[in-house]
């Protein structure tokens, strides 16, 4: 049997579960195995869809397609996610499900950060230039590196407004004493919550530019935000940019 099969598979997430419920079980330990948990019930969602698409490729053919919305759904977009809601759940980290070149629009905001670069990232986005039609468009939208760093090195105060936007609501609020802090959460955000995925990587508008033009988009613009489709919340701090294939 593979060591990737099923039951193996809840089988670990079985041990993981005992050991996060032990109180012995020591504070680094008990992140790794959070980690671990959740790349778990990921598999879990990919394995099943990958069972019903064995080739990796859906039979639906859809023009706009929005990846990793969450419960924010975009009216007319079907959504790949690897976790519910979604129209279809699967990781994208290990391809788009789609065939080439059928794709009018592919939008994501506040999803590239999470997964690692440069494997993952880059391997996304070359996954989106061929599922593109040609003339299609992806739109992405993540924090805003550049607008973090340029707040730095003034008084904290003077970014009450960042912290109350991003974090009023977030059990690190108290841990932001200085604006390094603030720097800090918005390059590699690791809150100690079990249902928060962290940063992994940061974004301005240069590295976007330089991110689609490597993977042969013929043209990369910042993109006028659209509420009818992006998330009103995400706007603030944001960069967004539009590469066309």
């Amino acid at each position: 049997m593979s060591p990737f099969s099923m039951p193996s598979i809840d089988l670990l997430g079985e041990q993981i579960a005992s050991l996060l419920d032990d109180p012995a079980t020591t504070h680094g330990l008990t992140r790794s195995l959070r980690a671990t948990a959740r790349e778990v019930e990921l598999h879990r969602h990919h394995h099943a869809s990958q069972r019903a698409w064995p080739a990796g490729r859906i039979d639906e053919k859809p023009t706009n397609v929005q990846i990793g919305g969450g419960a924010h759904r975009i009216d007319g977009f079907f959504n790949i996610d690897a976790v519910p809601p979604a129209d279809l759940l699967w990781d994208v980290r290990e391809g788009i499900p789609l065939h080439d070149g059928t794709v009018r629009t592919l939008f994501s905001e506040h999803f590239m950060e999470h997964i690692d670069y440069p494997r993952s990232v880059k391997h996304y986005v070359a996954e989106a230039h061929r599922v593109l039609a040609p003339g299609g468009r992806i739109i992405t939208g993540v924090p805003d590196a550049a607008f973090a760093l340029s707040q730095y090195p003034s008084p904290l105060d003077r970014t009450a407004e960042m912290i109350d936007r991003w974090y009023a609501k977030r059990d690190c609020l108290s841990d932001i004493n200085t604006q390094l802090d603030l720097v800090n959460l918005v390059f590699r955000d690791q809150d100690d919550d079990p249902t928060y995925t962290a940063h992994l990587w940061a974004y301005d508008h240069e590295k976007l530019v330089q991110l689609f033009t490597e993977a042969d988009f013929t043209s990369v613009e910042p993109w006028t935000f659209d509420s009818s489709m992006a998330n009103p919340k995400r706007r603030w701090g944001s960069v967004y940019v539009i590469a066309t294939k």
